[in-house]
């Protein structure tokens, strides 16, 4: 068999399988890309698709190894773009943090320009794709997965502490930290619009942004104080546990690798670690597709307790750092459901799909932390933090 005999479906903004945007890759065109990467070895067959929709990718058999290749439009990554998640990528593999060896072209670059497409071919890291088929915003398995993910998340901070690299240039689909942790984000929402023309010209994101902005200004008049504390770091921003392999199916399973670096920006631990929070804590697609229901969200609260124990035992806190935790939750999204809406309006030029982003992610969720999430999730790590104050030493999250 040369082709997957799964259906090339994607996952929709709503968690159900649909169409995908971009054509699947096939058997014939991973050949004339895999010629310009000699050490991946030539393809024989392509084992499964994933159901990621914001690009097209695959795992192939070649006559070496299993190889994994991603192809993006160029409108997106080109190889410079791809070349900033790389060096961060290598700097994680060089302290011990398991994440996919990036081959290289014949050239010595690390991703692949043909026509309008950019490649990049990956190794497949340890372990087990437990979560493949999961979406964001699903929830951990079981609680030593939340554990086990936490720990892992604290080891890749302690890892990329000495990574040195500005943060990244203007691009669509990445998750930075630039609007709330200025001392005026009206000001800084303004600026992030005005430098991404496909957003600063259409009205209905700026409303929405406004309308979010407002539901979100006391949880960052929480956070300012704090900021001066929150080292800056270049984060994963996606740790969800599909980007996690494991190390076998039971639920006592350990996180072994981290995968999908293409959010990672120059935020801080703070940020990474609320992206984590609420990817897998909070199950959004409830809200999604029924917008009346954000006291019936679930919310995982013992996960998430087991996601700071496992993150604390390797990396504690700092008082400032965990102060910032509930405020940093519901700002963190911001920016990246601002980044989708670039995306969907100036890539593949869907309002639709911009609307999802700025209405359905960015405002809904402002509004659910302003109103049930308030007492169901930033309450309690209100709580938490304040009942650890005496417990911490204010520079424990800076020790070796």
């Amino acid at each position: 068999m040369n082709e997957s005999a799964q259906p090339a479906l994607a996952h929709g903004l709503d968690g159900s399988l649909v169409q995908p945007d971009w054509p699947a890759l096939t058997l014939d065109g991973t050949r004339s890309v895999l010629q310009q990467f000699p050490s991946a070895g030539e393809p024989l067959q392509i084992i499964s698709t994933s159901p990621r929709p914001l690009s097209a990718a695959a795992v192939v058999q070649t006559t070496q190894r299993r190889i994994f290749i991603k192809r993006h439009s160029r409108a997106v990554r080109e190889i410079a773009g791809l070349a900033e998640e790389h060096r961060f990528m290598q700097h994680l593999r060089d302290n011990s943090i398991s994440v996919p060896a990036v081959f290289a072209t014949t050239t010595g670059d690390t991703a692949l320009a043909l026509s309008q497409w950019t490649y990049e071919v990956h190794a497949l890291p340890a372990g087990i794709d437990l979560y493949e088929d999961a979406i964001s915003w699903t929830p951990f398995r079981s609680t030593a997965h939340a554990r086990s993910a936490g720990e892992l998340l604290a080891r890749m901070h302690l890892a990329a502490a000495s990574f040195i690299a500005p943060p990244r240039k203007i691009r669509p689909l990445v998750a930075g930290f630039i609007i709330f942790a200025s001392p005026n984000p009206a000001h800084s929402l303004a600026q992030y619009l005005a430098a991404r023309p496909s957003i600063t010209h259409d009205p209905q994101t700026r409303t929405d942004a406004d309308h979010a902005l407002e539901l979100l200004t006391p949880l960052h008049a929480e956070l300012e104080p704090l900021l001066p504390s929150l080292t800056p770091l270049w984060t994963h921003n996606d740790l969800h546990a599909s980007n996690l392999f494991w190390s076998d199916t039971t639920p006592n399973a350990s996180a072994l690798s981290v995968i999908d670096f293409g959010l990672a920006d120059r935020t801080n631990s703070v940020h990474d670690l609320a992206h984590c929070i609420e990817r897998n804590i909070i199950e959004w697609l409830v809200l999604m597709n029924d917008p009346a229901a954000g006291d019936r969200v679930p919310v995982y609260l013992d996960h998430l307790w087991a996601l700071l124990e496992g993150y604390e035992h390797i990396r504690p806190l700092s008082a400032a750092e965990s102060a910032a935790l509930a405020p940093m939750l519901a700002l963190c999204h911001a920016e990246f459901a601002l980044s989708e809406a670039d995306y969907f309006l100036g890539v593949l030029h869907s309002p639709a799909k911009a609307r999802v982003a700025t209405h359905d992610y960015l405002f809904a969720h402002a509004q659910w932390f302003a109103g049930p999430g308030r007492d169901k999730l930033l309450d309690p790590i209100r709580r938490w933090s304040e009942s650890r104050k005496h417990l911490i030493p204010e520079k424990a999250a800076t020790r070796p």
